[in-house]
């Protein structure tokens, strides 16, 4: 996979796919493009070229000296990709962590996103609520990788979704929750990020998709999404937080449509 060198010296690992217009997919914390997009990615592929980059602590993307991550810096990094990758402004999707990325993108980087998608995102974090699942997820990663896993995998997936495995596929969604130092960084982040500010200054065509089950980021945060983006769309899938998992046909059928 190549790499390109942000403004803070990361080098980005990203790979490219299909060809066509350009479409951005920006991943979630404690995962990276390949894990978060491998049911999705093909459902857009046709006649579109997809980038899909990892940014610091995911994939081969390594963390910055000294680990701490800001969604400007994260953001500046999907900025390099672009300018190194694509020829003018290219579509760009984000789930979850990736979301609030490609918000900050957009708001900081008008010229290189022609249109916005916004999955499972969120702009504040004084969401009591919210700051103790979150807050308890960080704190397993450092005291507990079991829970971790399991703790994360019940509450990312609607009930409904995780009956439907079997034990082996269940133990196999939760193995693959690792808390890598990069993801615990990365969660560090999900507790302290705020893009607020930067609501008003998007101007690209955006829609925001909320999942009616979420049980990480609570439906309501995508709902304010929407509110302060003017004149953006809103969709609502019945699904976890893990939407990319459990509605990976509905979820493209939204984006192709708004999109296309």
């Amino acid at each position: 996979m190549p790499t390109t060198t942000a403004p803070d010296g990361t080098a980005v690992d990203h790979r490219t796919t299909g060809s066509g217009p350009g479409l951005l997919l920006v991943h979630g914390s404690t995962s990276d493009s390949a894990a978060n997009f491998g049911l999705l990615a093909p459902h857009l592929a046709a006649g579109r070229t997809l980038i899909l980059p990892d940014y610091a602590g995911s994939g081969r993307t390594p963390l910055p000296p000294g680990g701490e991550l800001a969604v400007e810096d994260l953001a500046a990094q999907m900025a390099a990709v672009l300018e190194a990758r694509a020829e003018g402004p290219v579509d760009v999707a984000g789930a979850s962590l990736g979301a609030v990325v490609a918000a900050a993108l957009a708001a900081d980087h008008p010229h290189l996103v022609k249109r916005l998608v916004l999955i499972v995102g969120w702009a504040r974090n004084d969401d009591p609520r919210q700051a103790m699942a979150l807050g308890l997820w960080r704190h397993l990663a450092d005291t507990d990788p079991w829970a971790y896993q399991r703790y994360i995998t019940l509450l990312a997936h609607s009930p409904e979704h995780l009956a439907g495995l079997d034990g082996a596929q269940l133990e196999a969604l939760a193995a693959a929750a690792l808390p890598t130092e990069g993801a615990r960084r990365q969660l560090d982040l999900d507790l302290v990020v705020d893009i607020r500010d930067r609501l008003p200054r998007i101007g690209a065509p955006t829609l925001v998709v909320g999942a009616s089950r979420d049980q990480v980021i609570p439906v309501a945060h995508a709902r304010e999404l929407h509110a302060g983006i003017a004149g953006s769309r809103y969709a609502e899938l019945d699904s976890g937080h893990n939407v990319l998992l459990e509605q990976p046909e509905k979820l493209a059928g939204l984006i192709r449509d708004f999109l296309d």
